[in-house]
């Protein structure tokens, strides 16, 4: 498999790679740009162990940060959202009632948990079953690009 160079991702892309391995860290399993329903794309989401769903929004800046209305459509998607910044960034601008993560393309910390706003049973069965697809396709394309290509995706 090809390695992805840091010169060739962006800040908030980095951002998420180091939430990832924190986040794998501790027994997570997660996938980047993940779609939960038609027009909502999260930066990263997050299973559990226990089957816990987290949703982690990536900000690199200020202007990042303003120009994402859409935020509040995610929090019906996970039993806990966050927002993963780096050091640098203005935390006073973040809403309250939400996760903090600082994060850089290595690693990352939580400072904030996320306040705890459990799924239904029915949601969270249908987004773990999405999830489980989503990554076994993600994977499969890895290892056989033209899979996709030539139809027997």
């Amino acid at each position: 498999m090809a390695l992805i160079s840091d010169s060739s991702l962006l800040p908030g892309q980095l951002l998420a790679r180091g939430v990832c391995r924190h986040l794998a860290g501790h027994g997570f399993a997660v996938v980047e740009e993940f779609v939960p329903e038609r027009g909502k794309r999260v930066d990263v989401m997050a299973l559990g162990t226990k089957g816990e769903i987290w949703v982690v929004e990536c900000k690199s800046s200020r202007a990042d940060f303003i120009s994402d209305g859409k935020w509040s459509g995610y929090l019906d998607w996970c039993d806990r959202y966050f927002w993963a910044v780096d050091d640098l960034f203005p935390t006073d601008l973040l809403p309250e009632g939400t996760g903090l993560i600082i994060a850089d393309a290595y690693d990352a910390e939580i400072l904030r948990m996320g306040p705890e706003t459990k799924l239904s049973g029915a949601r969270r069965n249908a987004l773990i079953r999405r999830f489980a697809i989503h990554a076994a396709r993600r994977l499969q394309a890895m290892r056989d690009p033209e899979a996709l290509l030539d139809g027997r995706g």
